[in-house]
């Protein structure tokens, strides 16, 4: 096909990308989705091609899709532009330009089958789900913006990760925005009716699996406890000043004694909540500690994100990105639980290769004096009177099968999510918005209730089907009162995992090797 061919074919491939990203909320082009067909169109070409130019044409199309869908991170540079502003630019160039190489490999991979017919579409999705997988584990893994939660979180078709999860759905999600592409690929219009048909049934199955689920889903029972989330709305430039610690503490204490119709059990607040590390801001002889104590009644609970320091090996000291669960006893506030962040931000809360970045002026965006240290791997925690719950600080919220591979770990299934986050790092455009959307399908999911809290926004109480009942906006200074909502009994991701996305890419693989050996 002649318009594949040189820089118009490689062009279209970059359009393909960005088209891509845009279905992704906040955004909701959702024929964008149809830039997949697009990709596969320019990839194949209906001719032999060279493998290195389906490895240029898919990171063309990786780099369209990751500018669209990483553009936010420029914004964490400028909380103090003039030591870091100047990273802005290479940090956008290097994320898009790197996570992009995944969509190399499996343009690549695709290409390698050489397979023809219907059957390519498959093994297309296949390839790429593969791919996005490894993204999702390679190093520390980065899997924002998989292709499968292009969908609303809480819509119908978001509904079938609860049974084969993110990966699952973006291997349905990409083999049905594919199939178009057999138009301008196949020469028998049988087989394009046929691909055709089978896609558009695909796609009504999600439609109609999903709208099913949320017509059985589970009612509110009576007794769940009342949960506050407070958001203070601290412009992160401001919050690390330290002269204005007492300034952010009585915004957070002032939302917590709100009156309320309900008391509640659980009061939260996001992550790093006070810039200040813990241990300092309850040392002995500190006034805040009492002060922190009397916001409390008697039996309350405050979940609270908080930097905390330890001694570690050789007498270095340690920093943790943690939630601590404070328990009001009489006169007494008592830590009844302690979860520290496992999957640190790469850049943001460590930076790799730290002696060879210090060497050319780069470090973490961390306050700390040296970077965050990671937790143990991620297991539920079960603070003294309240439901076990599995803590997801930040960009955990982003991995599959972490709630799921807790509760296996723990030997005991959570009863909620929390997701304390300080989106305030995204800025005011989209990334807050894509971090609710993709932190709502780990709700799916595991089948369980997720509660986010955020500084600036977007918090929100969010069911076990990814729907928000309850949410504060960007730049709301306020709280949420609500009951924890129900679990679903069990989910099919929560049983198998990712077991109905293997079985998937192994039909990809099949319908590849069968096609060869034919």
């Amino acid at each position: 096909m002649a318009w594949t061919r040189g820089w118009l074919g490689r062009a279209l491939a970059l359009i393909a990308g960005v088209a891509a990203g845009l279905a992704h909320p906040p955004f909701g082009f959702l024929p964008g989705l149809l830039g997949y067909a697009l990709l596969l169109a320019t990839i194949d070409g209906g001719e032999p091609r060279p493998l290195r130019s389906a490895l240029f044409r898919g990171w063309l199309g990786g780099v369209g899709y990751f500018a669209v869908g990483v553009w936010w991170i420029t914004e964490p540079f400028q909380v103090d532009a003039r030591e870091q502003g100047w990273m802005a630019p290479f940090a956008l160039v290097l994320m898009a330009g790197g996570l992009a190489l995944f969509w190399a490999l499996a343009a690549w991979l695709y290409r390698l089958a050489r397979t023809r017919g219907p059957a390519r579409v498959l093994v297309f999705a296949g390839a790429l789900t593969v791919l996005e997988w490894l993204r999702g584990h390679v190093a520390t893994g980065f899997p924002w913006d998989l292709p499968g939660e292009t969908w609303q979180a809480g819509s119908a078709p978001s509904q079938f990760a609860s049974v084969v999860g993110a990966y699952g759905l973006t291997w349905g999600t990409v083999a049905i925005a594919a199939a178009p592409a057999v138009l301008a690929l196949d020469a028998k219009p049988r087989g394009k009716a046929t691909t055709l048909a089978a896609a558009a049934v695909a796609l009504a199955g999600l439609w109609g699996f999903g709208t099913w689920r949320l017509d059985h889903a589970v009612k509110p029972a009576p007794g769940a406890p009342m949960i506050r989330i407070v958001q203070a709305d601290i412009d992160q430039k401001d919050k690390w000043k330290p002269e204005n610690l007492g300034l952010v503490f009585d915004t957070y204490a002032r939302l917590t004694i709100r009156p309320a119709k309900t008391p509640p059990a659980i009061v939260i607040w996001p992550e790093g909540a006070l810039p200040v590390v813990i241990d300092d801001f309850l040392a002995p002889g500190s006034a805040y500690a009492p002060a922190l104590r009397d916001l409390l009644v008697p039996g309350q609970t405050l979940l609270m994100g908080v930097n905390r320091m330890q001694d570690g090996p050789g007498g270095k000291t340690l920093y943790f990105n943690s939630l601590m669960a404070f328990r009001r006893e009489q006169d007494a506030l008592r830590v009844t639980g302690i979860y520290d962040k496992h999957h640190l931000v790469p850049f943001g809360e460590y930076m790799p290769a730290a002696d060879l970045a210090a060497k050319v002026g780069f470090r973490s965006l961390v306050h700390m004096e040296d970077d965050f240290t990671a937790g143990p791997r991620s297991a539920p925690i079960a603070p003294y009177g309240l439901p076990p719950v599995q803590v997801l600080i930040c960009y955990e919220a982003l991995f599959p099968g972490v709630t799921r591979d807790g509760a296996r770990r723990a030997g005991r299934k959570p009863a909620w999510i929390l997701n304390p986050s300080n989106d305030a790092w995204f800025g005011q455009g989209s990334g807050p918005l894509q971090h609710l959307n993709l932190a709502s399908y780990r709700a799916i999911e595991a089948g369980l209730p997720i509660i986010r809290a955020t500084p600036t926004g977007v918090s929100a109480v969010i069911d076990a089907y990814g729907r928000p009942l309850a949410t504060l906006g960007l730049g709301a200074l306020g709280v949420i009162d609500a009951p924890l909502p129900p679990a679903v009994e069990n989910t099919g991701f929560s049983r198998f995992g990712n077991l109905g996305c293997g079985v998937l890419i192994l039909l990809s693989g099949l319908l590849a090797v069968a096609y060869r050996v034919r």
